[in-house]
């Protein structure tokens, strides 16, 4: 293992519903932010599952922070923000922080922590119903971020947000890598690729690529990283 290396996997083989969603999986990833990009239906739901420790695993090994994933002594120290919503629309912005800090033991100092982290101090006394959608997927970041983790792990943060959002919140992402914490976003759109300092092309349970987009694009003989997925797809190999 890599002496950087923040999650490592190892042959990791994971079957739902009786077909086989990943298998043989070897896989390192280390600090800063790492974009997991591929089409829906291709597993990143499931391997980030497998990283947070609560996807049941056939085979192989998952390590994250130098424990297994998902055991008691790694468990306060990985953030994970699900596709749907983990938060309540009929609580204000600190009501729901409040609450799910109470759940996770934290102090409360850590609810104005989070606020500042995710830029919603303006929106603390906001009915969360009544956020738009990009504001929303900040609370959601914001309980997360509530036990300081050394790993966020974001599965689709930014789907269905307009460009601005997204990009609003890929430059949050990069801020929080800044600041010490590993930042893993999965994401079905291409153009996000740009954005992330490493980056994984999955398809079909498979990484078909691994490395800078810069890195990738040069191997792939491609200008762009929709171009370097097709050809990757074509020729059938990994690079």
């Amino acid at each position: 293992m890599a002496s950087d290396a923040v999650v490592t996997l190892e042959a990791l083989r994971v079957v739902r519903s009786g077909k086989v969603v990943l298998d043989g999986l070897d896989l390192e990833i280390g600090p800063g932010v790492t974009g997991l990009l591929g089409p829906s239906g291709c597993g990143k739901s499931t391997l980030l599952r497998s990283m947070v420790g609560v996807q049941r695993t056939e085979a192989g090994t998952v390590t994250v922070l130098g424990v297994a994933a998902g055991s008691a002594a790694v468990r306060d120290r990985v953030g994970f923000q699900t596709q749907s919503s983990s938060v309540y629309d009929d609580l204000t912005v600190t009501e729901n922080l409040r609450f799910f800090a109470r759940v996770l033991g934290r102090p409360a100092g850590a609810v104005d922590r989070a606020l500042d982290a995710v830029d919603l101090g303006s929106h603390r006394d906001d009915v969360v119903s009544r956020l738009s959608g990009g504001e929303r997927s900040r609370v959601g970041l914001a309980v997360a971020l509530l036990g300081d983790p050394e790993l966020l792990v974001l599965d689709e943060p930014t789907v269905g947000l307009d460009p601005v959002l997204r990009r609003d919140l890929w430059a949050l992402f990069h801020r929080i890598a800044d600041a010490g914490t590993a930042v893993l976003v999965s994401s079905h759109v291409m153009d996000e690729a740009e954005r992330c300092d490493h980056l994984l092309l999955m398809r079909e349970g498979h990484i078909l690529a691994d490395g800078t987009p810069a890195a990738i694009k040069e191997r792939a003989g491609a200008a762009d990283i929709e171009t370097a997925f097709l050809t990757l797809v074509e020729s059938g190999g990994p690079a």
